[in-house]
């Protein structure tokens, strides 16, 4: 084991003895007209650098796995016994040499993988009780523990600012390459950086739970998620590696020429095959990482390269989901009191709706606070009902009044209607029965959608969809901006779910594109669930793609990218195979020998790695305008 292990730490420093000795034979015999020491000099790099080789021939058989290196030894063994010593030597040298320029740039393909472990923080400043800090281990901080970061710093929890103010680096996170402002109550990402400013941040999650760690582990699972290329060479060399033998060995018996048997096996080893399909993933993932967009694995890469229809949640999504109060309709005595309640009940729900209702009664200091909440309950797909003060109150669409028998006046469905047809969203308020409130919520449509879902279709997308559960007149406002080809409203999260199974039922590839928490039955249910930047467990766990900027941009990139790392590993497959064929014509043509194939079948592993670098630089970077942006809200 020792031994093993000694062999392991100095592979390299065995190819240059083995590199020197192969000199130092040749300079022997045609410098010094020494045969023998040519032999010797040949003989002992054959040997040296054959016992790498053999270790892990060995190590494979122990696991029945007949591997590359098997093949190579016992041509190295045979080619040693008939005295061929510089096939044998140069046949090592090139195999030895040739893992060593696949590691170093397999390591190159790895590096945008690897330089998110090295951002990962090690130590944090926690605050103590009488305000001094103290330096620990950012495994030994706690939730709820107060952590400060200075000027230059790495963030080492997710946590909420509870004192100070700065902008952060979060392009480890989200890949965009801006400063993003933080103050008191702004939630902030383990990993990272504090630009300027200063912050004391309550820790909220910590260790292996925080976003970054969960990135992380994402990324280097999906390195191990094999596709279905994959999959399929992992099975044929299982057939293929034995049946060189058995090729090589029937050779011999017909032909009685050992030379020959021995050079079948040398060419007959798979490499370049057996690596180009993970190399290429790899690859794509980690240009992928580099961008904020987490593809989990292989298999999820093939399967969004085939995606043929879209389908959107809306708000949150098509939208920002930054929605505000642009017309409140009045038809009860008091608007005080009654927004008042409406503020109270929407205070319950975490609805995008609700929190532009609750913002909009902060900012008008209606005072909700105090009132006291005797019992609330939310209806999927309808709204919500809540006893408050000894009133009933009912907030939702036109389902949960008629669920609940209450009518609107001519006056009230006119103004619905009117506000509907601006692309609003509405939620109407009843108090004990009664219509008393109807307010009209606009949210912002994202800018780029409209272009980048022209992207999406000349990548290769035949059929976007939006399914929301706001109003239809909404819906198809939204729609008609951007570009959406099928619409289908009001519907509720098991709706949708149907809706794309639909879709599948008639032989589509479906991609469902949410935010994570909300659609995450749909995300599960789709061939491929792409969550929308929230960064969330849900979004993380349920999804196959992450992009955590939460942008179009990064979703045409997403796809595009699948698109190219699927045609990459077909295309390093066909490399693989015609170096084969190559080989194989040239043995039986007579100008491909021992070594000489060798050297072939290491160079064909290296342009199949080489073609799968050219994945990490494919695309630029999503580039994203700095904030505030003035936009429109739907009208």
């Amino acid at each position: 084991m020792k031994f093993q292990k000694l062999i392991q730490e100095h592979n390299n420093q065995i190819t240059l003895i083995t590199a020197i000795l192969i000199v130092a034979g040749f300079f022997s015999k045609y410098f010094l007209g020494n045969t023998l020491g040519y032999d010797i000099f040949l003989a002992v790099a054959s040997i040296i650098a054959a016992v790498p080789i053999m270790m892990h021939a060995y190590q494979a058989l122990k696991v029945k796995v007949v591997s590359i290196e098997l093949l190579v030894s016992i041509a190295v063994i045979g080619a040693f016994i008939i005295g061929e010593y510089n096939e044998s030597a140069i046949v090592t040298f090139l195999f030895l040499f040739g893992s060593y320029l696949e590691e170093r740039t397999l390591a190159k393909t790895r590096q945008s993988i690897k330089s998110l472990t090295e951002m990962a923080p090690t130590t944090a400043a926690v605050v103590q009780d009488d305000g001094t800090t103290e330096e620990v281990d950012v495994d030994d901080v706690d939730e709820g523990d107060i952590v400060l970061v200075k000027t230059g710093g790495s963030i080492p929890v997710d946590g909420t600012v509870v004192e100070g103010h700065g902008y952060t680096d979060e392009s480890v996170v989200t890949g965009e390459s801006r400063e993003v402002g933080k103050q008191v109550k702004d939630d902030v990402f383990s990993g990272t950086m504090l630009s300027d400013g200063y912050l004391k941040i309550e820790a909220t999650k910590v260790g292996d739970d925080t976003t970054f760690a969960k990135i992380i582990e994402l990324v280097e699972d999906a390195q191990d998620t094999k596709s279905h290329a994959e999959k399929f060479i992992d099975r044929f060399s299982q057939y293929y590696t034995p049946a060189v033998l058995i090729i090589a060995l029937l050779v011999f018996i017909f032909s009685r020429d050992f030379k020959l048997a021995i050079t079948v096996l040398v060419l007959g080893c798979p490499g370049a095959l057996v690596i180009g399909a993970p190399v290429s993933n790899v690859a794509g993932i980690g240009n992928g990482a580099k961008r904020g967009i987490l593809v989990k694995g292989g298999e999820a890469m093939d399967t969004f390269s085939k995606i043929d229809t879209f389908v959107f949640d809306k708000t949150g999504t098509l939208t920002k989901g930054n929605t505000s109060v642009s017309a409140v309709k009045n038809y009860g005595t008091s608007l005080d009191n009654t927004f008042a309640l409406t503020a109270k009940v929407e205070s319950l729900s975490d609805h995008p709706l609700g929190r532009a209702i609750v913002t909009y009664a902060e900012s008008k200091t209606y005072d909700f606070q105090e009132l006291e909440v005797e019992d609330n309950q939310t209806i999927k797909g309808q709204g919500m009902m809540a006893q408050i003060d000894n009133h009933e109150v009912l907030a939702g669409n036109l389902k949960l009044m008629s669920s609940h028998d209450i009518k609107l006046t001519a006056q009230q469905t006119t103004d619905l209607d009117e506000l509907q047809a601006t692309g609003s969203s509405v939620v109407i308020i009843a108090v004990d029965g009664k219509v008393d409130l109807i307010v009209a919520i606009s949210d912002i449509i994202r800018p780029e959608v409209a272009k980048q879902l022209q992207s999406l279709r000349d990548k290769g997308a035949k059929h976007l969809v939006m399914l929301t559960g706001d109003n239809k007149a909404t819906a198809d406002y939204v729609a008609q901006q951007v570009g959406i080809d099928e619409v289908h409203a009001e519907l509720m999260p098991e709706q949708k779910v149907e809706i794309v199974k639909q879709f599948q039922q008639v032989g589509r590839s479906v991609a469902f594109v949410g935010d994570g928490i909300n659609d995450s039955p749909s995300i599960a249910t789709a061939d491929i669930g792409i969550a929308m930047g929230s960064g969330t467990d849900v979004a993380i766990e349920t999804s196959d793609v992450v992009l955590m900027q939460s942008s179009f941009e990064a979703l045409v990139h997403a796809y595009g990218l699948a698109k190219k790392t699927v045609l990459n590993t077909k295309e390093n497959i066909t490399i693989a195979i015609g170096v084969v064929a190559f080989l194989l014509i040239g043995l039986i043509a007579g100008f491909i020998y021992m070594a000489s194939g060798m050297f072939v079948h290491e160079a064909s592993i290296l342009v199949v790695i080489f073609n799968a670098m050219r994945l990490i630089s494919y695309g630029k970077a999503p580039q994203v305008k700095q904030i505030p942006q003035t936009t429109p809200a739907i009208k």
